[in-house]
């Protein structure tokens, strides 16, 4: 891991998760929680707060195995309720145990990541769907790099987080790309007055770099549990 340069030290990274435990349908699941507040920025893939704004929070909860609910952007956003956070936020989803997550850290950036690889396969597909039956899937990614970006180079960290999932699966051994559910989240702070705003996060920039190897050791974590 990289030191922590003057620049990331100015910023606090995404305070530390919570994990959240429920009852439903007569199944224990879990969840995780992070309270971010005001000041974020986000881009995601979720089916709850997609797209780039300000966020206040990011739930990635777990549901049960034959999921067949068809509005998860509700059920996630009364998850969030019950948690207590309010605001707007992202959720993510996985029928994975989210309790088997994997993180790392890289000269301030971190990323945390859950993998359910029970359906798993190549991005590139000559069929339309090959999934027959709900099993634990999804591999949901979140990252935090602690200085401002622009929008484009936050559609750049996800390209990265993505490229540094797929060379993660691999190093585990793994025959594919990922799932078909996957999901992302990169957070950066809300740009303050007369501070640089980062224009890169490809995987050669020095913030992309950083979170390459970041995602890369969590993806790899998660998926060796």
């Amino acid at each position: 891991m990289t030191a922590l340069d003057p620049i990331a030290r100015r910023h606090v990274a995404l305070p530390g998760l919570r994990l959240l435990t429920r009852v439903e349908d007569g199944e224990l699941l879990h969840s995780l929680l992070w309270q971010v507040g005001d000041g974020w920025r986000m881009i995601s893939s979720a089916v709850l707060g997609g797209g780039i704004g300000e966020r206040r929070w990011i739930l990635n909860a777990q549901v049960g195995h034959g999921y067949r609910r068809v509005d998860p952007d509700r059920h996630l956003a009364d998850l969030a309720r019950l948690a207590g956070v309010d605001g707007p936020g992202v959720g993510l989803m996985t029928a994975a145990d989210v309790r088997a997550y994997g993180s790392a850290h890289d000269g301030g950036v971190e990323a945390v990541a859950t993998a359910g690889l029970g359906v798993r396969g190549w991005a590139a597909s000559p069929a339309e769907s090959t999934v027959t039956a709900p099993r634990a899937g999804t591999i949901n990614i979140v990252a935090a790099i602690p200085v401002p970006l622009t929008d484009a180079a936050l559609v750049n960290a996800v390209a990265t987080a993505t490229e540094a999932k797929v060379q993660a699966l691999l190093d585990a051994g793994l025959d594919c790309s990922g799932t078909p559910t996957d999901a992302v989240c990169v957070a950066a702070p809300s740009p303050r007055a007369d501070e640089e705003v980062h224009a890169f996060a490809g995987p050669r920039s020095l913030w992309g770099a950083r979170l390459a190897r970041a995602v890369h050791d969590a993806v790899r974590s998660a998926a060796n549990t």
